[in-house]
């Protein structure tokens, strides 16, 4: 397969998605990983530092730090995947019913869209997330409904250079309806830069969703996230590094990972280098 031929040769590609399978094994197996139960408290066991008994030390509840980060990538690939799933087909419709069908469709819905990137994403979650009230679903429906615009520009940008080929122009010319046009020439054409976009977006949506739990609107305790685990140990971490250490440095490291793998998807999926 071209793709993975060209997807392969990207070394911090292949390092990238090799680190979002193996998150995605600890989350799927943390029940059987994990060597503690996440939410069981021992106040005589609290702010361990990392030794052989706790590889990560323990919280300020005495609870086990790995076993809360590998439950915590369960929470963090579900929020992923979530606002992904919401993101991406709403915004590839606006996009490219605004780009083929132009005119004043084109005008209301791109002046929609440069409402909402007029405003800071984490700011607009916040408000959103303080309306709906507290939660995971309330985070993910909150990024969510802040994510779709950068997909709908992306979407209304290939379908403007996608719309003016002689195919398309064809295909009206034998009666194809709007719906049949868009849904099999220009969608398809446009999934390969969605896919991108949306791999790339992967780490912002890690972030935005560690900020709310950071600030107590994301994920409730006692429920191991890991904005949450660096909130509750922002109030120890100067004497104790490691409450609040090991769970950023998961959420570096999916970032990156994320990063990487959308970087690669670029370079691979780029027609040019097919």
């Amino acid at each position: 397969m071209a793709f993975w031929r060209l997807y392969r040769t990207d070394l911090t590609g292949v390092l990238g998605i090799t680190i979002i399978g193996l998150l995605l094994v600890v989350a799927i197996f943390a029940p059987a990983l994990a060597p503690y139960d996440p939410f069981v408290q021992s106040l005589t066991t609290a702010l361990q530092p990392p030794s052989w008994a706790h590889p990560a030390g323990t919280d300020e509840l005495g609870r086990d730090i790995l076993s809360r980060l590998l439950y915590g990538a369960r929470t963090t690939l579900l929020i992923v995947i979530s606002v992904s799933l919401l993101v991406a087909p709403v915004g590839l419709l606006i996009g490219v019913c605004s780009g083929y069908f132009g005119g004043w469709v084109d005008k209301i819905l791109m002046r929609i869209v440069d409402i909402f990137l007029s405003l800071p994403s984490l700011v607009l979650a916040l408000a959103f997330v303080a309306a709906l009230g507290a939660g995971t679903e309330n985070a993910v429906l909150a990024i969510a409904f802040t994510s779709w615009p950068a997909i709908a520009r992306l979407a209304r940008a290939e379908t403007l250079s996608i719309r003016a080929n002689d195919y398309i122009s064809a295909a009206r010319l034998y009666g194809a309806t709007p719906s049949r046009i868009i849904l099999r020439h220009i969608v398809p054409l446009c999934m390969p830069s969605i896919i991108v976009r949306i791999t790339l977006s992967m780490a912002g949506v890690i972030l935005t969703a560690a900020g709310l739990g950071f600030l107590g609107l994301g994920a409730q305790p006692p429920s191991a996230e890991w904005g949450t685990m660096i909130s509750t140990g922002r109030k120890v971490m100067i004497d104790h590094w490691w409450v609040a250490a090991f769970p950023g440095f998961a959420i570096l490291i999916t970032s990156l990972s994320f990063n990487l793998v959308g970087d690669a998807l670029r370079d691979a999926l780029d027609p040019r280098k097919s």
